[in-house]
């Protein structure tokens, strides 16, 4: 089984009110970005990663990946999220069956997330982190009235990394540019075209950092799991 990670890198980050990209900003001694590769170092099946970065972070993210005793390309992203995945998704090798996509904006993500997500691609098609809804959700109107109440126990909140084969995940974003479609989920347009993808239950902390608040928090798992 072999794979290819792509880093989605290229985001702002301008509501976390700092002058450097997202995936550069520091949190318990390392960026965002170097969280995740170190990561995907532990990933036996991973035998590339992609990283797509804003414009002109390039070197700063080969830097970051040195250490890495894998092939390592990176890319410019694109305007938006979707197009950095599909820039990044071009320069993944053909001899990967797999491809996992993650956020650097989610630096406590485990190796064993990624893994139990190649396996379950492997097997589905695709497959992605998730955990279950756990608060009442309600549906309101333009006037934030409430309308309805929405049953949870089937709903799942979806996460990275996401995991798909090579090929049907090519296909779905070849059908999205074609169709002009956007999302922000690789694995909505993978079930666009079909695909089945399967939940994995992420059973350990794996925030997505947008605002300070997410940043302190997860400084703060990232500094107590490291003195365990």
């Amino acid at each position: 089984m072999k794979a290819s990670a792509i880093i989605v890198a290229a985001g702002s980050g301008s509501r976390l009110g700092r002058s450097e990209p997202k995936a550069f900003v520091e949190l318990a001694g390392r960026t965002m970005l170097s969280w995740s590769l170190a990561t995907i170092a532990q990933v036996a099946a991973i035998e590339e990663v992609v990283i797509a970065v804003p414009a002109g972070r390039e070197a700063a993210a080969r830097r970051a990946a040195s250490t890495l005793s894998i092939p390592v390309k990176v890319t410019a992203g694109g305007a938006e999220r979707q197009d950095s995945v599909q820039l990044a998704l071009a320069l993944t090798s053909a001899q990967s069956e797999l491809v996992v996509i993650h956020d650097a904006a989610r630096p406590l993500a485990s190796a064993q997330i990624f893994e139990a997500c190649l396996v379950a691609a492997h097997r589905a098609g695709g497959a992605i982190a998730a955990i279950p809804v756990a608060d009442s959700l309600k549906r309101v109107d333009a006037g934030r009235a409430i309308s309805a109440t929405v049953p949870r126990s089937d709903l799942w909140q979806a996460q990275t990394p996401q995991a798909f084969r090579r090929a049907l995940i090519i296909a779905a974003h070849d059908r999205a540019m074609r169709d002009h479609v956007a999302v922000t989920d690789d694995a909505d347009l993978a079930e666009r075209i079909g695909t089945r993808v399967e939940v994995v239950e992420c059973t350990t902390p794996n925030l997505k950092i947008t605002t300070e608040a997410d940043l302190e928090l997860a400084t703060a798992l990232l500094e107590r799991q490291n003195r365990s």
